[in-house]
């Protein structure tokens, strides 16, 4: 996955640091205006459990004085640590081996043809990841080409108030 100087470096601290905690650092982003940007750091449990609100609030303690010892926006920020939530983004080989079989939305850096991809993770490899498109056509894309990874969320309204 494509990251920024800024976020790899925040990502290799806080990754260097999380497994004394039993965190997995799902994603690293900075955004927001130059000027007072939004670090925001998302966390989740190593052993695969869902994070709760009170863990992440838990957890944010060491998570900012890791980066403050770090500094590595001059001026303010804004720190924003919190779970993956539904749109969980996928960033490293395994996390889309965990989520093989799962609806994504993609976004690559390539600039000629394509750029977004809708569809189901069918394979990954240290390389490339595989999907399934909506369109029933497959398409490998290099992991270094990819910009943003998102699980897309899959809702089932079809059973009534009753559960049938």
């Amino acid at each position: 996955m494509v990251k920024s100087k800024l976020e790899q470096q925040v990502i290799d601290a806080l990754e260097a640091v999380a497994p004394d905690h039993g965190i997995d650092v799902v994603d690293v982003e900075v955004v927001g205006a130059t000027k007072a940007p939004c670090l925001r750091v998302r966390i989740d449990r190593a052993d695969g459990d869902p994070i709760s609100l009170d863990e992440v609030t838990a957890q944010s303690a060491w998570v900012s004085d890791v980066i403050e010892k770090l500094d590595p926006i001059a001026g303010s920020y804004t720190l924003e640590v919190s779970s993956p939530g539904m749109a969980r983004p996928l960033r490293r080989p395994s996390d889309f081996e965990r989520f093989t079989g799962e609806a994504v939305e993609l976004t690559t850096t390539a600039t000629e043809g394509r750029r977004k991809f809708k569809g189901a993770i069918v394979s990954v490899d240290e390389h490339a990841v595989t999907l399934s498109l909506e369109d029933d056509e497959t398409v490998t894309i290099p992991h270094d080409e990819i910009k943003k990874c998102t699980l897309k969320p899959v809702f089932d309204f079809s059973r009534g108030k009753d559960g049938k």
